[in-house]
C-alpha cells in the first residue's frame, strides 16, 4: 500500500463518484478504479458499495476513511514540522466566523500571532453559526468562532467573549425616543428584524413570553448591513448583538441595549475528531491562551 492509494481512496470517498474523483485528481477514471480495486484486494474487504448510479462507503470503508485521514494528516504535519525546523512555522490556517464581535477577535489574534510567525497565511470565511459549524465538521476549516448555542457533538469549544443584545430602532419609531436601555415590553407589537439562524427566532420570541401583543418577525437577515438598511427604511426594529451597532453608520437609527440584560456568547470551536495542521494547532493554542488569560 502506498500513499497514493490513500489519496485516491479519500478522493473517491469525498466525491462518491469515480468520474468526479478522477477529475479532481487529474487522472483518468479507469486507472483510478483499478487502484481502488487493488486497495480492496490488498485489504481483502469491499470499501464501496457500487450501484448503477450510486456509490456509498461500506462500514469497513468508513473506518478506513477515518484512519486514512489521520495518516495523511500525520504525513503532512511531519513534513511541515521538518521544514519549520529551519524556516519557522509555516502553513495556512483555515478560519471561519459569524458576524458580530467574532471578526474583531480573529483579527486581533492574527495580528498578534503574525508578529511571532510571519510565514503563516490565513483563509477566512464568514457565515451564520450553523453554516460555520458544518464547515468545521466537514473539514473545510480548522478553527472557528461561533455564537452559542451549538448542537454539534463533534466540536470542542471554549468561551472567548460575551456581549449584550441591542435594538436598532428607526429614528421615527416611538421606541427611539427614550434614552439608555430599553425594556423589551416597549417592543410589544413591534415588527422585528432578527438574525437568520433558525434557532434565533425561538430564542428571541421566548424573551417576549407573556407580553401582549407579541412582536412579529418581519425579516430574518444573515448580514447586519442588510438588517441595518431595512431598519433605516423603517421596515422594523433589528435585534442583534451589540457589535452590530459598531459595524453600521448610526445615521437614521437609534441603538439601545435591551433589558433585562441578555448576553450573546461567543466560543472558539474545532473538530475533536480531526488532527489539526501544525500551524492551525499553534494558532488555536495561542488564541485559547489569550482568551482564557
Amino acid at each position: 500500500m502506498e500513499l497514493r492509494h490513500l489519496r485516491y481512496f479519500l478522493a473517491v470517498a469525498q466525491e462518491l463518484n469515480f468520474t468526479r474523483a478522477a477529475r479532481l485528481l487529474c487522472i483518468a477514471q479507469p486507472p483510478l478504479s483499478r487502484q481502488i480495486q487493488d486497495l480492496e484486494n490488498e485489504l481483502n474487504v469491499k470499501l464501496f458499495i457500487r450501484k448503477r448510479h450510486a456509490l456509498t462507503l461500506t462500514e469497513e470503508g468508513e473506518l478506513f476513511r477515518q484512519y486514512a485521514v489521520q495518516v495523511l494528516d500525520l504525513i503532512d504535519r511531519s513534513t511541515a514540522e521538518v521544514r519549520e525546523m529551519k524556516q519557522g512555522l509555516q502553513g495556512t490556517v483555515e478560519l471561519a466566523s459569524v458576524e458580530g464581535h467574532a471578526p474583531r477577535l480573529i483579527a486581533g489574534w492574527i495580528a498578534a500571532f503574525a508578529a511571532e510567525n510571519p510565514h503563516v497565511q490565513y483563509n477566512l470565511w464568514n457565515g451564520n453559526a450553523d453554516d460555520v459549524c458544518a464547515r468545521v465538521m466537514n473539514g473545510l476549516c480548522d478553527i472557528a468562532v461561533i455564537m452559542e448555542p451549538h448542537n454539534e457533538e463533534g466540536l470542542n469549544s471554549i468561551p472567548v467573549y460575551s456581549e449584550s443584545w441591542v435594538a436598532l430602532i428607526p429614528e421615527s419609531h416611538p421606541a427611539a425616543r427614550g434614552k439608555g436601555s430599553i425594556d423589551i415590553k416597549e417592543l410589544a407589537g413591534c415588527e422585528l428584524i432578527i438574525p437568520s439562524r433558525s434557532s434565533r427566532q425561538d430564542e428571541i420570541m421566548g424573551w417576549f413570553s407573556g407580553i401582549n401583543p407579541m412582536p412579529r418577525i418581519r425579516a430574518r437577515m444573515a448580514h447586519i448591513l442588510s438588517a441595518y438598511e431595512l431598519t433605516r427604511k423603517g421596515i422594523g426594529i433589528a435585534i442583534y448583538p451589540a457589535a452590530a451597532g459598531e459595524a453600521v453608520n448610526p445615521d437614521g437609527i437609534v441603538i439601545r441595549e435591551l433589558k433585562p440584560g441578555r448576553s450573546a456568547d461567543y466560543s472558539l470551536v474545532w473538530n475533536k475528531y480531526r488532527t489539526l495542521p501544525h500551524a492551525a494547532e499553534e494558532f488555536l493554542k495561542f488564541a485559547a491562551e489569550r482568551s482564557l488569560g
